[in-house]
């Protein structure tokens, strides 16, 4: 019965994932009935304190791009690019992954992939390069974010072990900083140059190619308001505060708990900070109301809102139901090679393309089977498996934005532009990762 259960399990996901949007969430509830009505599992609680501290953190991100702020951002990038060309296929990506750190989600990459594809063309520098690892770091920034629905979500799971938001992040943002900046190295000779692509070539040859190319686009950059640039500084305000008190807990208000005196949690902190940031940003640089919840932040947060209920709900419930088997069949393999763990992060990730998801999914199993939280914040950057298949938003949008067509799928569809630079980029952040670990003494296992 349990591999039966299983398969209802990993059916929903791979539907899920398949009908895209919300589907993962509705699906999951379909699951649900199935386990609990057809199986006799009982319900877990569904992970509540999750789901309200991405909703108050999509609330701030989704006001800060209603008032303009994410648009000062792209300016701010498409500058940085522009004026350094030649070292586009190391500043592209530390572009993007900033911008997931400050926003908290990898799609703000979408807005900077035109402007990376154009200055690479114009300066002779082959796109695919400079595209493949923007996308990569777009994704990688999530782990390394203290805003991010995964990051948040993995404060949840650890805070009980002594572990905060300082030390996650003082593995994942070097980790995958010097992981990503690593890959570059290679991936800055990746394929042959755009001068010798012979698919270049042959399109150069089209004359209504070669229109299209020397019809450049002149648009100036957009006047942003003070007020676009000032929900940036709040955002970032808002952000820095979240990361400080998270690390001196005495910042935070004491309470009295039978014996103890605790300091409020990070879950509430994180929930009433972002609140107070969306509110700032609303009276202060008046957004319109309804653009805040017609933005892409918010559509994306709400998705992923929905889907941490539907598939981390099924997930906990069918872990629960297991809880004793799971242990004994794993423990051996957990003790003898944590880091194995990192491999169940990158499955389940390819599989429902959300890394919230698949924190909330498999790190309450992880810790479940005894595995030291510091093991569980050296694997952390696994949950990026966007890239293995290629059907991630940011890969189709770059594909399409490089006009020479080095950026594709190849026809095996898993030899794709991006395959490289995310095995690369995963191996080198893992390796960091374990070293930052165990540098740091966050616990043994590691």
């Amino acid at each position: 019965m349990f591999f039966v259960e299983l398969f209802v399990v990993l059916g929903s996901i791979l539907i899920g994932a398949r009908i895209g949007g919300i589907g993962l969430g509705v699906m999951g509830g379909v699951g649900m009935v199935v386990l609990s009505f057809g199986f006799g599992i009982e319900p877990s609680s569904p992970p509540i304190d999750v789901m309200l501290m991405i909703m108050a953190v999509v609330s701030a991100a989704a006001a800060m791009q209603a008032a303009g702020g994410l648009d000062y951002l792209i300016q701010i990038a498409s500058s940085i690019l522009r004026k350094n060309p030649r070292y586009i296929t190391f500043i592209a990506p530390l572009v993007t992954y900033c911008f997931t750190i400050m926003a908290g989600t990898g799609h703000v990459a979408y807005s900077v992939l035109p402007v990376i594809a154009e200055v690479s063309r114009r300066n002779g520098i082959r796109p695919e390069r400079p595209m493949s690892m923007a996308v990569i770091a777009s994704q990688f920034g999530i782990v390394a974010s203290p805003i991010a629905a995964a990051v948040v979500a993995m404060v949840g799971f650890l805070s009980p072990y002594d572990i905060s938001l300082v030390d996650i992040l003082s593995v994942t943002l070097p980790a995958t900083f010097l992981g990503l900046a690593t890959a570059c190295l290679f991936v800055n000779r990746m394929g042959k140059d755009l001068a010798d692509d012979p698919e270049y070539q042959r399109r150069l040859q089209d004359p209504e190619y070669r229109d299209a190319l020397t019809q450049e686009s002149q648009s100036e950059d957009q006047n942003v308001s003070a007020l676009a640039k000032f929900s940036v500084w709040i955002f970032m305000l808002g952000a820095i505060a979240v990361v400080v008190m998270g690390g001196l807990p005495e910042l935070r208000p004491q309470f009295e708990i039978g014996d103890k005196i605790v300091a409020m949690n990070m879950a509430h902190t994180i929930e009433m900070v972002m609140l107070t940031v969306a509110a700032l940003i609303m009276m202060i640089c008046k957004p319109d109301g309804n653009a805040v919840t017609q933005g892409s932040v918010f559509h994306a947060g709400m998705r992923a809102v929905i889907a941490i209920f539907g598939i981390a709900w099924l997930g906990n419930s069918f872990i629960a139901g297991h809880e004793v088997m799971l242990k004994e069949a794993v423990s051996e393999l957990v003790t003898v090679a944590p880091w194995t763990f990192a491999f169940a992060l990158f499955g389940l990730s390819v599989m429902l393309n959300s890394q919230g998801a698949t924190t909330v999914v498999l790190v309450p199993l992880g810790l479940a089977l005894g595995l030291p939280p510091a093991v569980i914040v050296a694997c952390f950057v696994a949950v990026n498996g966007y890239f293995f298949i290629p059907n991630y938003g940011p890969i189709i949008a770059s594909i399409d934005f490089d006009q020479t067509g080095t950026t594709k799928i190849g026809r095996y569809v898993f030899n794709h532009s991006f395959m490289l630079p995310g095995l690369m980029s995963m191996g080198f952040s893992l390796v960091y990762g374990f070293a930052i670990a165990h540098f740091l003494g966050l616990g043994a296992g590691v």
